[in-house]
């Protein structure tokens, strides 16, 4: 590592979700001054099991309450900010689409307002690097196997997709308009569908088999063909930490404004693929799989996604270190020693130490 994180004083939204715990974990490896900004953690969230509150202090606050975030974090100068924290979930976005736009959307809105003001109080006349992570799924639809690249049309039909392709719209406004004369340096990150121990979201894939086995249940799939960009969370938080870290060093325009991480080729695999992988991978299971189909009040889900990655690996030298039968053991491995008994925290930070040692 360069030992640039050493010291920084990094804010992380949404540091109590899944990828905003992990990402704390690898920062405080390198030896960040974290803070964090959020709603409360889930009971069973990797936040909470890991006990990652002492890690990365931070308040409980709504990024919908513009008035409690400028109360709270006004005095507050990062010199990095991550912002992880979203609605999340497709079908989710179905159920309550407004709290979808207004988490993703106004959310971000809030955020990027606190960090001019913010930014004003700073003395030492360094740029602030912004890294927003939004989704593979900010591009519009198309048929085939298309690799999207960054140059695509942005779009989604469905609420969350459409709202984080909006997010995408917000911050290249304000990048224009506001944040690059006042030495905010900001971008996006577009990543593919990530894997690793620690989910427990409904209606997500591993999290839905990990649950189907531990209660000896059938697993029910709804589109066991579609094709995905599967790879570990730790792959695409490693491209955010590199991005971060490229921008605040590089003082030209040669960092694109959005990045995709997405895993090679080899790693877009079917859902019934993961699945059968993933049975594989965890010791003793018995895994029944039943195919119901979609239902009849769900839209219909892309058939295939798959992401370019070949701007980040030409710009950053960013690769994914973990092929899709790693990510999925190593997934797996997570759940299993966790449920029998393994301390959530240790077993995370031994994954972070196998996957620094594959660079």
């Amino acid at each position: 590592m360069s030992g640039f994180w050493q010291g920084k004083s990094v804010l992380v939204t949404g540091h109590t979700g899944f990828k905003g715990a992990w990402l704390a974990l690898m920062l405080a490896r390198q030896g960040a001054r974290l803070r964090g900004l959020a709603l409360p953690a889930e009971t069973q969230s990797l936040f909470a099991a890991a006990n990652l509150q002492k890690l990365i202090p931070g308040d409980i606050c709504d990024l919908r309450d513009r008035s409690a975030l400028i109360d709270n974090y006004a005095a507050y100068c990062p010199d990095v900010v991550f912002h992880l924290a979203a609605q999340p979930l497709v079908r989710q976005s179905y159920l309550d689409p407004v709290e979808t736009w207004d988490s993703n959307l106004t959310g971000t809105l809030n955020l990027l307002e606190l960090l001019r003001v913010m930014n004003r109080r700073r003395r030492d006349g360094a740029a602030m690097t912004v890294v927003v992570a939004t989704t593979d799924k900010v591009y519009a639809p198309v048929s085939g196997s298309h690799a999207f690249t960054e140059d695509d049309q942005l779009g989604g039909h469905d609420p969350y997709s459409a709202s984080k392709a909006a997010t995408e719209l917000l911050v290249a406004s304000h990048r224009a308009s506001f944040l690059e004369r006042e030495n905010i340096r900001i971008v996006t990150a577009r990543a593919g569908n990530v894997i690793g121990g620690g989910d427990w979201a409904d209606d997500r894939i591993v999290p839905d088999i990990v649950r189907a086995i531990a209660a000896g249940q059938p697993l029910h799939l709804r589109f066991p063909q579609s094709v995905r960009p599967w790879q570990h969370v730790l792959d695409p938080l490693a491209g955010y930490m590199q991005l971060a870290e490229t921008l605040a060093q590089v003082e030209d325009s040669s960092v694109p404004d959005a990045l995709n991480f997405g895993p090679d080729a080899q790693a877009e695999k079917s859902v019934a693929e993961l699945v059968k992988a993933a049975g594989s991978a965890y010791p003793g299971a018995d895994l029944d799989v039943i195919c119901d189909g979609p239902e009849a009040a769900h839209p219909v889900e892309t058939g295939r996604l798959c992401l370019s990655s070949t701007l980040a690996q030409q710009r950053l030298g960013w690769q994914p270190r973990w092929a899709f039968e790693d990510s999925v053991a190593e997934t797996m491995h997570w759940y299993a020693a966790v449920q029998g008994g393994a301390d959530p925290r240790e077993v995370s930070e031994e994954q972070i130490a196998r996957f620094e040692a594959a660079a």
